[in-house]
């Protein structure tokens, strides 16, 4: 059950070959990879996708990336990427990362803000029609 505030969803991803450095441990660098692989797999799940942005006149670029790592990752392992949609009233989108590895313990979170740029590249201060309807229709 979603809370009304937050929506989440998770994404089971393997590391591949490419991803890992000669120590065999993925890339410090891969993981902001793998928040947007997240973003992804919850604008599937929740209908709002970059095509559906874009389809709306607008684009979402990050202004803000955080990442702490805790433990790492290695070639072959799978892990979770739960993405949180943080609900806030500013014209933005603001989404929580946390990794987990095979035994569910804590790889690494973060956090990316995005805000709406128009057709003509403005900042948005209001919420975009398309965006405050998708916002109502999931109970935000």
């Amino acid at each position: 059950m979603q809370s009304k505030e937050n929506l989440t969803c998770t994404e089971e991803v393997r590391v591949r070959f490419n991803e890992t450095d000669p120590l065999g441990i993925v890339w410090h660098g891969h993981y902001i990879v793998y928040f947007e692989d997240g973003r992804e797999a919850f604008g599937r799940q929740h209908g709002l996708t970059y095509l559906d942005i874009q389809k709306a006149g607008f684009v979402t670029p990050i202004v803000k990336s955080t990442c702490e790592h805790f433990l790492p990752l290695k070639y072959g392992e799978t892990f979770n990427i739960v993405t949180t949609f943080i609900n806030s009233v500013s014209a933005k989108l603001i989404y929580k990362y946390e990794i987990f590895n095979q035994e569910n313990k804590l790889v690494c979170s973060g956090e990316t803000i995005q805000v709406f740029l128009d057709s003509d590249n403005n900042l948005c201060l209001y919420n975009p029609e398309f965006f405050q309807n998708w916002k109502n229709k999931m109970g935000l």
